[in-house]
């Protein structure tokens, strides 16, 4: 008997574990993606961005032999008891120019739930949950729909995305 693998839909996630003296400091991200906002422009390069975005990159690559190539990359910011609409980050009717991983990163988030719809097989309308924490990431398929929910009343989540290509 033998068997072949012919798709498969992992997710990722884990904790950011900068060696000492290298951390990623969420304030000066949590002020670029408020700076980004503010004008209505594109998520500016920093040097916390790139060390977060090269971490990610080379731990999948060491871990699951994954390469990924930077698509697009945006932050956002949750108002307390926000649940955002479905959140989808291909285009349909343009597989060829879509990303094919969603990375969601953790600046500072309190109470936050991610929600992931997938299927498997005949299985519809599955579900995966995880809380989001400060210093975690998730990556998923770009193709999986999902939600973010900002359970609490008091703070504001700030969440980075970026969007890969596998090479």
């Amino acid at each position: 008997m033998n068997k072949i693998i012919l798709s498969e839909q992992a997710l990722y996630h884990g904790d950011v574990a900068m060696p000492k003296g290298f951390e990623i400091n969420q304030d000066v991200l949590k002020i670029d993606i408020f700076v980004s906002k503010v004008k209505n422009s594109e998520f500016e390069y920093s040097k916390f961005w790139d060390m977060l975005n090269t971490y990610i990159r080379e731990h999948i690559h060491c871990e699951f032999n994954i390469n990924l190539i930077n698509k697009k990359t945006w932050g956002n910011i949750y108002t307390p008891n926000q649940t955002t609409e479905p959140l989808l980050n291909i285009d349909p009717v343009d597989l060829r120019n879509s990303p094919d991983y969603t990375c969601l990163y953790g600046i500072d988030v309190n109470d936050c739930i991610i929600k992931i719809h997938y299927e498997d097989n005949r299985r519809k309308g599955r579900r995966w949950e995880v809380e989001l924490k400060d210093n975690m990431f998730i990556i998923f398929p770009s193709t999986c729909m999902y939600y973010i929910t900002n359970n609490q009343k008091d703070d504001l989540n700030f969440i980075q995305t970026i969007t890969y290509e596998r090479h």
